[in-house]
């Protein structure tokens, strides 16, 4: 269902990023979408969003009072077009893919590592110049530890996934043998 909602929302991401690049609005979109995916976050407003038999433009009425005057026109106009076509529970899915176009457009990479053993400021720190290095762009990290994988380190930015790790290598083993 991850993959479905993505799929919803990722045109919207899209034209709004590019509708706020276009205006010089990325920062005040960046906060608008923050709030929407908050409010529309709620557990009691979630449970309304998926109820069918509570009207869509009653549930963007409620969204607007919420968030008051935060919202600037545009922002409604696109909680009208989100309520007409049965799409508000994707808010918070189109808040973190613009939220992530934005920062890639500003050059930065988010990458996120998971090792098996913790992994110091100063490794930390060469592993982001390589990663710079690799893609050009500033590197902003996020480190895990993840005993799972046995040993080694697994890297994903983006669709971009390097598994390192020896749970990675035996799981390429087992498939290479057919188990």
């Amino acid at each position: 269902m991850a993959g479905d909602i993505t799929t919803i929302a990722r045109p919207y991401a899209e034209a709004i990023f590019e509708r706020a690049k276009e205006t010089g609005q990325l920062e005040a979109w960046s906060e608008a979408l923050a709030l929407l995916a908050a409010v529309t976050a709620d557990p009691l407003l979630a449970a309304q969003i998926s109820n069918p038999s509570v009207p869509r433009e009653q549930i963007r009425e409620l969204i607007l009072e919420v968030c008051g005057d935060g919202l600037s026109a545009e922002v409604g106009n696109l909680l009208r077009l989100l309520a007409q076509n049965a799409r508000l529970a994707a808010i918070s899915e189109i808040a973190r893919l613009f939220e992530a176009r934005r920062i890639a457009d500003l050059g930065v990479r988010h990458v996120s590592i998971r090792s098996a053993f913790e992994v110091g400021s100063d490794q930390q720190e060469m592993l982001a110049a390589a990663l710079a290095k690799h893609f050009g762009d500033q590197v902003e990290l996020t480190v895990e530890t993840d005993s799972a994988l046995l040993g080694g380190i697994e890297i994903r930015a983006g669709d971009l996934v390097i598994d390192n790790s020896v749970r990675g290598k035996i799981k390429q083993l087992a498939n290479a043998l057919q188990f």
